[in-house]
């Protein structure tokens, strides 16, 4: 299973593309870089990979199929900014059991503290909630992850546990990363190959 972009272009103000001829894929277990300068259409190109946005011009193919509406999407997209994702009215329990309920390792795994589960977003920090996040993009039905710069908020020690655990499920579930950076030394580390955006 394949998540592919064919010939994607996409512009919020016609005529000024942000994104033209963009083809790109990504397979099953496999980690792929996405880098390019501040303002070069990453995070577009992320929204429209995830389904979130149409592309004024091209397909998205996941398998050779398009992609269909249903109610939990297959490739999921963790934000920089976890507070976007997240619904201020919902304890951190609801948000984490959205779409389905993970078990303690995982919980675990990304250092989740029960306490947590029982407050509102609030009351924890951009880091706490990222954890959360991502953790609920690990649904089991989920083929495909895009992290848009998942963890530029956290210290050098936590990224690389955050890191270290994330892409250790990713790879035992054979979960297809898409990773979304400016930092050249992060994607070198964590990915098989990088794709260049705005070259």
């Amino acid at each position: 299973m394949t998540l592919s972009g064919e010939n994607l272009g996409h512009y919020y103000q016609r005529d000024r593309w942000i994104l033209k001829d963009v083809t790109i894929s990504i397979a099953p277990g496999e980690v792929l870089g996405l880098s390019g300068y501040s303002g070069c259409g990453k995070t577009t190109l992320s929204r429209i990979l995830a389904g979130y946005i149409a592309p004024r011009t091209g397909n998205i193919w996941i398998d050779h199929k398009a992609m269909e509406p249903r109610t939990f999407r297959p490739v999921q997209l963790i934000y920089q900014h976890p507070e976007k994702a997240i619904n201020p009215k919902w304890r951190m329990r609801d948000v984490l059991t959205e779409s389905y309920a993970p078990s303690q390792a995982i919980l675990d795994a990304f250092e989740i503290k029960n306490e947590w589960l029982t407050r509102w977003p609030v009351e924890l920090s951009g880091g706490e909630k990222q954890r959360f996040c991502i953790v609920r993009a690990l649904n089991p039905a989920t083929k495909f992850i895009i992290a848009d710069e998942m963890t530029t908020m956290l210290d050098a020690i936590t990224q690389a546990k955050i890191w270290n655990s994330f892409l250790g499920i990713c790879k035992s579930r054979n979960i297809g990363v898409i990773v979304v950076s400016h930092e050249t030394s992060l994607l070198n580390r964590l990915c098989d190959r990088i794709y260049h955006l705005g070259k």
